[in-house]
């Protein structure tokens, strides 16, 4: 691992293991080491190079890393040797690691790893998702899995109708676990965490990590270590991100008429749109126009989007037409360009449709194009391409002006690249001191003391001085220097608290100037002194006059 990734590699957690540089520092055998080496992998990624030695520590993970960042690896490779240090699958088993995913073609996706890397151990992996038979999924777990793949809700029901259990999970995983929370699955999330064994190991792994995704993290994991590469939620720095800024909906066309001969030449091409109507009336269109395109919705049945997926990945089908589908975890090699045709409903899921592209250190570009309906998400991107070093620009940044709260925003931060924390270019605001009646700028006369010794006060002196408000000197009057000194203003509300509390002792002794006593506390020393005998020699109470 590079210096620079490392330095951009934030952990946290108790007894945390040290990050390593090399594959062979892991400690696999030879067997993985042999898949790996076959798969290309040279050295880890930072995301590995810190999450895999945590994991073999048996240590609960929160990782957060860009899109493309090896993910997948960093928790698929320490649930081999977890597996491996387990005891064999009896029958009516349940699997040994749980792996999460939010949707049907993520889930597919790590399903294949894990066959890949599985298959010199015999490690059988079963992936079940909504929309696929049932009876198969149930049968496929009943002969035997160490390894499930599934989404929440059929997890849920494959429990239900007793095709599996929990009760040998001890490797617990949840990939893109924002995501399941956007999708509504927040309430079978926490039910698959209740219902595994205590002492299990779990790791939760996404691009993004929101406040009630961290809640989660409390309440399900045991002195965690955090993982963050990178800025939380940041777009990947290895895409170079282009907005254009057009009139209306039919220049988007034009432009993607004219751009797309170009695109296919340098590899895939990922388009995404927000309707499921506009999906395929695009495809439809790009099909008239000459072009070879598949598309993937919602709407499709589950053999057709897997079909179209395979299409893809070997290149039968150069361009991708796809909603928001498509758009988290999905590992499609050499896509080197992603369009977004329409913009995302928020600035997360922009940064899961860019993370197409740009995977493994590979760099890509991504379009977005805008017209004047979508000025409200023109912010977020702004701040998008701030945090990743992109280019912002003019166009987009005046369209980003025109929103009120960001407007204020950029003026009273100074603009650029700053963080909200700081003050930028706005200057501190004079405000007067404790106990001032007045604004620093207002004139007024203020009763001073001329001796050096704030307990030497002999009542009020007449000379009075016109002095600056709080900025008054509190032992001489004289006036504090240009600018806002609240030390002084503090004396001097301090010197006037005194003078009205306080009366000072004099030379004379304390019969004219008694300090203030309770009654009751009088009243009781008197009496103790008269029931006292008269010949007798008493203590003079320093109370009494």
């Amino acid at each position: 691992m590079s210096r620079s990734a490392r330095a951009r590699l934030m952990v946290r957690g108790i007894n945390t293991p040290r990050p390593v540089v090399s594959f062979a520092h892991f400690g696999f055998d030879e067997r993985l080491m042999k898949t790996l080496r076959k798969s290309e992998f040279a050295t880890p990624t930072p995301i590995q190079a810190q999450a895999i030695p945590s994991a073999l520590s048996g240590r609960d993970i929160i990782g957060i890393a860009k899109t493309g960042s090896g993910k997948t690896g960093a928790f698929i490779w320490p649930a081999l040797v977890h597996i491996m240090a387990q005891e064999q699958l009896q029958a009516d088993d349940g699997p040994i690691v749980l792996i999460c995913a939010p949707t049907r073609e993520l889930a597919q996706q790590i399903h294949l790893e894990c066959k890949k890397y599985g298959k010199p151990y015999n490690i059988n992996s079963v992936c079940a998702f909504g929309g696929g038979n049932m009876h198969e999924q149930i049968m496929a777990c009943k002969e035997g899995c160490e390894i499930l793949v599934c989404t929440p809700g059929r997890l849920i029901d494959l429990v239900k109708k007793k095709g599996t259990n929990l009760q040998r999970v001890t490797y617990l995983v949840f990939d893109e676990a924002d995501r399941m929370f956007d999708m509504g699955f927040e309430p079978q999330v926490r039910s698959i965490a209740d219902h595994v064994r205590p002492d299990r190991q779990c790791l939760l792994f996404s691009a993004t990590f929101k406040k009630k995704v961290e809640k989660l993290a409390r309440d399900i994991l045991t002195d965690p270590v955090r993982i963050v590469q990178g800025e939380v939620g940041e777009a990947n720095q290895d895409i170079l991100q282009i907005v254009h800024i057009l009139s209306n909906g039919p220049s988007k066309w034009t432009w993607l008429l004219s751009k797309l001969v170009e695109f296919t030449v340098l590899g895939k091409v990922l388009i995404f749109v927000t309707r499921k109507d506009n999906c395929a009336e695009l495809a439809k269109n790009l099909k008239e126009s000459g072009f070879t395109a598949g598309l993937i919705h919602g709407d499709m049945a589950q053999y057709d989007r897997t079909q179209v997926i395979n299409e893809f990945k070997k290149r039968d089908i150069p361009i991708l037409v796809a909603t928001d589908v498509a758009a988290r975890g999905l590992d499609i090699p050499s896509i080197r360009t992603v369009v977004n045709y329409d913009v995302a409903r928020d600035i997360d899921t922009h940064t899961h449709r860019i993370g197409r592209t740009g995977r493994a250190g590979e760099k890509g570009t991504a379009y977005t194009l805008l017209t004047q309906a979508d000025k409200e998400f023109a912010p977020n991107l702004v701040r998008n391409l701030e945090n990743a070093n992109q280019n912002v620009p003019s166009e987009l940044l005046n369209m980003a002006m025109q929103n009120s709260h960001f407007a204020n925003s950029r003026s009273r931060y100074g603009g650029g690249n700053r963080k909200h924390f700081s003050l930028g270019n706005r200057a501190q605001r004079e405000r007067p001191g404790f106990g001032s009646h007045s604004g620093p700028s207002s004139s007024t006369s203020n009763i001073i003391v001329d001796s050096s010794n704030p307990f030497d006060y002999d009542g009020p002196s007449t000379k009075k001085t016109t002095t600056v408000g709080p900025m008054t000197d509190w032992r001489g009057g004289s006036t504090a220097p240009s600018g806002t000194n609240r030390t002084s203003a503090m004396k001097a509300a301090f010197q006037s608290q005194f003078k009205s509390s306080f009366v000072a002792a004099t030379d004379t002794g304390l019969k004219s100037h008694s300090v203030a006593v309770p009654s009751s506390v009088t009243q009781k020393r008197t009496g103790q002194t008269s029931k006292t005998d008269s010949t007798s020699t008493t203590k003079r109470s320093r109370f009494s006059d």
